[in-house]
């Protein structure tokens, strides 16, 4: 029985703040909406991908134990990709302004497990850069890991190329838009049941009796002022009838 009535009063209380819950939501979704479309900047990405191998004879039969030797040096591979020794000459020759360390962050170079193929990807508010960078990274890599590694068999495998309406990647509005309506009716909700808690009022003998503890003997129900002039005119008339009787 006890927990009826709480779901009720939970209910009576969401009933009551509903307002205020559809507000702080509305609130939440038109500033993530805001945010996401005339705030952040559009980030878009271009990807490229290589297949590393060591050098070989032509007579040299494929060997599985070179293949697992090739693996283990992919992670090696993938650092001196973003090292200075690559980035640098990739920023001389697109004449890039900025510096080895904000280069480095918008790469991002990953391996398939068990795979030789390394994917390059680079983020930019310019998606034409951006497909510049990874391209050029990728040509450099395959000129400049010959000195350091002694490895001449890079292969490009695809090239990043731009599409005619390229889309950012990030920011996504509909995410951040599904994610602040979570939110702010979280916020609502949450916000509704701490005011109702420390809303310490008495509005009804309900409240009375939990607060003194004691039985509610009568109540004074509150009538408005159209229900006062409804009953005024109906003694008025009442008592016409009666004047009119006694007269008669």
């Amino acid at each position: 029985m006890e927990e009826t009535i709480s779901l009720k009063e939970l209910i009576q209380t969401l009933k009551k703040r509903m307002s205020l819950i559809i507000i702080l939501t509305l609130m939440a979704v038109l500033v993530s909406a805001a945010i996401s479309y005339f705030v952040l900047t559009p980030i878009y990405q271009s990807s490229t991908q290589l297949l590393v191998n060591k050098s070989k004879d032509d007579q040299q039969s494929f060997n599985v134990g070179e293949v697992q030797t090739n693996l283990q040096l992919i992670n090696t591979y993938n650092v001196i990709m973003k090292s200075p020794a690559i980035l640098d000459i990739v920023i001389d020759d697109l004449k890039l302004d900025m510096t080895t360390g904000a280069l480095n962050e918008k790469v991002t170079v990953q391996s398939e497990k068990d795979s030789q193929v390394v994917n390059i990807s680079v983020q930019d508010e310019d998606p034409k850069q951006a497909a510049a960078i990874a391209n050029k990274i990728a040509e450099v890599f395959q000129t400049e890991i010959v000195k350091i590694m002694n490895v001449d068999n890079v292969s490009i495998l695809a090239k990043a190329e731009l599409g005619e309406n390229p889309s950012p990647i990030k920011p996504q509005p509909l995410l951040n838009i599904a994610i602040a309506l979570v939110v702010g009716l979280m916020a609502g909700v949450g916000l509704a049941f701490l005011l109702e808690f420390l809303d310490n009022t008495v509005k009804t003998e309900q409240d009375i009796e939990k607060g003194l503890e004691l039985p509610v003997l009568g109540v004074i129900p509150t009538i408005t002022d159209s229900e006062f002039q409804k009953v005024a005119h109906r003694q008025e008339r009442t008592s016409r009838r009666r004047g009119e009787s006694v007269g008669v």
